[in-house]
């Protein structure tokens, strides 16, 4: 009974119908999907390159610290070329390791910067969730920008599922950019976030509405996030939906909903 009951359910379930948008189209052993554990390996690589000492091997100093990296580098890009990244691609990615740690250094000083709480770098890049979750951005980003498909998204989702930081591998950040808490934190696929820019938890920076095609399917790759220029801070909770510009050095306050452009130096506050 059993095992006609498995066979009558394999039958079902191997049928097109059953599997119509639901199988990887072209799927075939030359083409693998990425692989989730073999992706966190090469986040876990990613950190140690970009934050040797603090990630990955403990007995780096700065004299071996050349060793470690070069090791981890050269792991780190055979993991890529395994998932279907070409070569120029990946390389195109490590020549671009040294600019991605400008400007996570900027990331972290503007955490500590920003933080009363903070007593030390080495507390921001240890603890700090937001860190992990823009390694995995920046990095993300960069391979969205050549035209990398699909891992630059595994990228940020393991961000997001490790830290509650969800942020789209498209969307534009800027330098000294952070995440206070971090927790519950979107950011959609075309938002542009300028320099020195700082948010709290539960901000969502997200679409306003879908305009939709003669099928009455959303368009896709429109301009629909907001755009935050330098200077500007979001308080816990507040929600900015569509394209609209919150202007240089304004304050969001917390709890706020906002679908009309904000001038700058504004403060938008409950009163």
């Amino acid at each position: 009974m059993e095992n006609e009951i498995i066979t009558q359910t394999v039958k079902a379930l191997s049928t097109p119908e059953s599997l119509e948008n639901l199988f990887p189209e072209n799927k075939d052993c030359s083409h693998p999907l990425p692989s989730n554990e073999m992706m966190q390996e090469v986040i876990e690589l990613a950190r140690s390159i970009l934050f040797p000492g603090y990630f990955g091997h403990s007995k780096v100093t700065k004299e071996n610290v050349g060793y470690f990296i070069g090791v981890s580098l050269e792991r780190f890009s055979s993991l890529l070329r395994k998932q279907g990244i070409c070569e120029d691609k990946v390389c195109a990615l490590v020549a671009k390791m040294p600019e991605i740690r400008k400007l996570l250094a900027m990331d972290v000083e503007a955490a500590y910067n920003g933080d009363p709480a903070a007593t030390s770098y080495e507390e921001i890049i240890s603890c700090y969730p937001v860190i992990r979750a823009l390694v995995n951005y920046r990095m993300a980003h960069v391979l969205y920008e050549l035209d990398v498909p699909l891992i630059p998204r595994v990228m940020t989702e393991l961000a997001h599922s490790e830290t509650g930081i969800d942020i789209h591998p498209a969307a534009q950040i800027g330098n000294h950019f952070t995440i206070d808490h971090g927790t519950g934190v979107v950011i959609g696929a075309t938002a542009i976030i300028g320099n020195n820019v700082k948010l709290y938890q539960g901000v969502t920076l997200g679409a306003l509405s879908f305009p939709l095609d003669e099928n009455g399917n959303p368009i896709k790759g429109i301009p629909r996030h907001p755009i935050l220029e330098d200077d500007v801070i979001v308080y816990s909770n507040a929600t900015i939906l569509g394209r609209i510009t919150i202007g240089k050095g304004s304050i969001i306050g917390a709890n706020q909903w906002i679908t009309q452009d904000v001038a700058p130096q504004s403060k938008i506050v409950n009163k």
